[in-house]
Parts: structure tokens; C-alpha cells; sequence
């Protein structure tokens, strides 16, 4: 395919998609619900179709020799099809943002100002190896009344392409466009770099994958882009912690699992506890095969351990890995989250509630948590139902990004026939 010829499929796209944007924004909550329920028994019922679509991009990636931790991302099994429906349905459970009005309040000239809940118009999803997403970013984007062009990796394309039939079907049949939900058909690399410059058509970019991927959007979108780069996360261990607490919270942080965002990367503890805190934590990080890297502090009392390097405090692992830091006070590990912490998501264990306090003010990340794991930084867990990613930046949505992170408000006026005077 020449560049003319994708210049214009993506721009026809773009046009659909603005067209479509306009009919989804106005769409009563019943149909929103009506497509996505329709959606998730339609991926019910064509089960084997999509497994098959799905052995058809297995057998591409193996014989590319693609990595195993790539393998399991693209691999659907019926028990993962069947939450890729529960999903849907879930969605269509979570009350609808649009339109809500707040926040009203009568002016002394008697005017009344409120703010309404509105769909941000038409949003790009750029990810990667999971087909999942398909199906969570449309009917995140549906319910929030918005339409979506999904870009997923070419290693998905069929699974992609096979999921897109059941989200069509359900548009469909509660007579929606199906315009609102568009899977680029095409593997053209080259699509991207049309896509995130469409500026006239599309609102907003959300890159979900890897670091190479978000950074490539984040430099050459010229549409703003919700996303977070990296996810290194801190635990600080005060010394006013309980011991259990801290143990199972620092173990729980770090070893859930590895290859999230929302991974503990390193861990900081106070100098009065750290003789006693650090032997029963090396004992369980060392029987879950957990390499430790420390400062000189943490090497003095254990001398047979790695030392942590400057490139250590802004790495993030995403593999069974922990840099280990001693902090002669809350304010030592405050002044390093500011300076190696990507603002995903900081914990702080104490039952100083001073110092909680002082974390939770100063420590700028998105989320910011006492006595909890960095592992609830997710939209399920917030309540939130489902999430689109996790957003770093400090305009518009921040942290786990869900229906609402994909509305925005505008000012709504009521008046009884004032006229502003003087």
C-alpha cells in the first residue's frame, strides 16, 4: 500500500469516526448497555472462531520466534474469552457519566452554574500484543459515549479482527453506528504515524504497551496523549511501621507479580529499623528468587549483597529484581521518590499519622498510598469497573483512567430571564 492510499483510509476513518462520535455522545444509556451486553453473547457464542483467529496469530508469532512473555499475552483461552464477555457485561453494569450535572450553585444575579459530564469525542487506541484490550477499550469508549479507532498490534490482527465482528454485531443491534468502534484493518506500521496526527478527527491518543511504543506516540502525536511512560514505584518503611505489616506489604508489592506497572521497583526503609526489618524480608525475597541490590548502608548489613548503581534507582524491572535503599528520615525518601519516582505510584507504611500525612502531600505521583500495596494502583481495584491505563500526566485524567477519565466536563448555565447589567 502506497503512503497515498493510507493517508486516505486512515482519513476516511477519522471522518467515520467524528460522524459516529456524534450519534454515540446522544445515545441513551439502554442502548450503550443493549450493544455491549449483545457484544459479550455474540464473543459467547463464536468462542471457537476466535480461538481459531487467535491460533492463526499464534502460529505467526512462533514462527517469527517471538518471546514466550510475548506468547502469553497474545494466547486466548476460553477462560479468557469468557472474561473478555464478563467484562463487557460489566461495563454495562457501571452508571453512565453523561450528563451528569454537579456542582450547581446560584449567583447572585440568579443565574444557576453547574458542570455536565461529556464524552471527550473520539478517542485512538495504540497497544500492543493483548486482544483483550479490544474489547475492554471499546466498551469503555461506547459507555463513556464516546467513538474509538483501535490500532493493535499486528501480532493480534485476526484475534483483533475476529472480536470486532461480536462489538459490530452489538452496535448493530441496538441500531448504533458501527462506525463507533473502528479496528484498523491493516498491519502497515506506517498507520501509526498517520493515525496520531490526525488532529482533526480524533481528540485523544491512549498508547497501552511498551516503553518504546509510548514514548515514539508521546513524541510525535500532535493529539494530547494519556499515558505513563514507566512504573517505578516505591515503599517506604518508617519506623513507626508494624513489622507484619510492613513485611507482608513489601513482599505483596514486589512479588504478586512482576511485570506490571504497578510493581514495587524499590524499596526504602528507615535506619532505626532497618537491622531488624531487612532479615526476615531477605529470607522471603531470596526463597521467591528475588535479586536484591543495595546502597552502602543496606551492603553493610548484608555485605554478600549486590550494590545498587544510579541507573538501579530509575530502572524499572518489571522482573523479580528490588533495589533496596537505607533513609535516615521521611524526609530522605520523600527527596528520592522526587527525583527517581515516575509519579505512577508511592507507598509509605507507618502508623505515624504526621508523617502519613506529610507523604500523602508531598510525594507527587498519581496515586499515593498508606499501609497498602503499590499492586491496588488499577481501576478495578479503585472501584472504577475496568480501566483504559494509567495516566502520569497532570491535565485532565490522572491515575487509573476509567469511564470518567474518558469524559470531561463543560459549564452549564440555568437563568430565568437575567440580563447582565453594568
Amino acid at each position: 500500500m502506497n503512503t497515498n492510499e493510507l493517508k486516505s483510509i486512515i482519513n476516511q476513518l477519522g471522518q467515520n469516526a467524528r460522524k459516529a462520535s456524534r450519534f454515540v455522545a446522544k445515545a441513551t444509556t439502554a442502548a450503550k448497555n443493549t450493544a455491549l451486553r449483545f457484544a459479550a453473547a455474540e464473543i459467547r457464542n463464536h468462542v471457537d472462531d476466535i480461538l481459531q483467529a487467535n491460533h492463526q496469530d499464534l502460529n505467526k508469532a512462533l514462527q517469527q520466534g517471538l518471546e514466550q512473555s510475548f506468547i502469553d499475552r497474545l494466547t486466548l483461552t476460553h477462560k479468557s474469552i469468557e472474561n473478555m464477555a464478563q467484562g463487557l457485561e460489566q461495563i454495562a453494569s457501571l452508571p453512565d457519566p453523561v450528563g451528569e450535572i454537579t456542582d450547581v450553585a446560584r449567583r447572585p444575579s440568579g443565574i444557576e452554574v453547574g458542570k455536565m459530564r461529556v464524552p471527550l469525542g473520539v478517542i485512538a487506541i495504540i497497544y500492543e500484543a493483548r486482544p483483550n484490550v479490544t474489547a475492554d477499550a471499546a466498551g469503555l469508549c461506547l459507555k463513556s459515549g464516546n467513538a474509538c479507532i483501535l490500532r493493535g498490534g499486528s501480532e493480534a490482527f485476526y484475534s483483533n479482527q475476529e472480536i470486532a465482528k461480536a462489538l459490530h454485531a452489538g452496535l448493530k443491534f441496538a441500531e448504533l453506528p458501527t462506525e463507533a468502534i473502528q479496528v484498523l484493518n491493516t498491519t502497515d506500521r506506517a498507520a501509526v504515524g498517520e493515525l496520531i496526527k490526525l488532529n482533526q478527527f480524533i481528540d485523544v491518543i491512549v498508547p497501552r504497551g511498551g516503553k518504546g511504543l509510548i514514548e515514539r506516540i508521546s513524541n510525535e502525536a500532535t493529539i494530547p496523549v494519556i499515558k505513563h511512560l514507566d512504573g517505578i514505584c516505591h515503599v517506604f518503611i518508617d519506623k513507626s511501621a508494624d513489622m507484619n505489616m510492613a513485611i507482608a506489604i513489601a513482599d505483596n508489592a514486589k512479588t504478586q507479580r512482576y511485570g506490571t506497572c504497578n510493581t514495587m521497583e524499590t524499596l526504602l526503609i528507615h535506619q532505626d529499623i532497618a537491622a531488624q526489618i531487612l532479615p526476615p524480608l531477605l529470607t522471603i525475597y531470596q526463597q521467591k528468587g528475588v535479586e536484591c541490590r543495595g546502597d552502602t548502608l543496606t551492603r553493610q548489613l548484608v555485605p554478600n549483597m549486590i550494590a545498587a548503581t544510579e541507573e538501579d534507582w530509575a530502572t524499572e524491572y518489571l522482573a523479580p529484581v528490588l533495589s533496596i535503599k537505607i533513609v535516615a528520615d521521611i524526609s530522605e525518601a520523600i527527596d528520592h521518590i522526587a527525583r527517581y519516582s515516575s509519579q505512577h505510584t508511592d507507598a509509605i507504611v507507618t502508623n505515624d499519622w504526621t508523617n502519613a500525612n506529610q507523604f500523602l502531600r508531598e510525594v507527587d505521583s498519581s496515586s499515593v498510598m498508606v499501609n497498602a500495596s503499590t499492586r491496588f494502583a488499577d481501576g478495578f481495584e479503585y472501584g472504577l469497573g475496568a480501566e483504559i491505563g494509567i495516566s502520569t500526566d497532570k491535565l485532565h485524567a490522572r491515575g487509573p483512567v476509567g469511564l470518567e477519565g474518558l469524559t470531561n466536563q463543560k459549564y452549564v448555565v440555568f437563568g430565568h430571564g437575567e440580563i447582565r447589567v453594568g
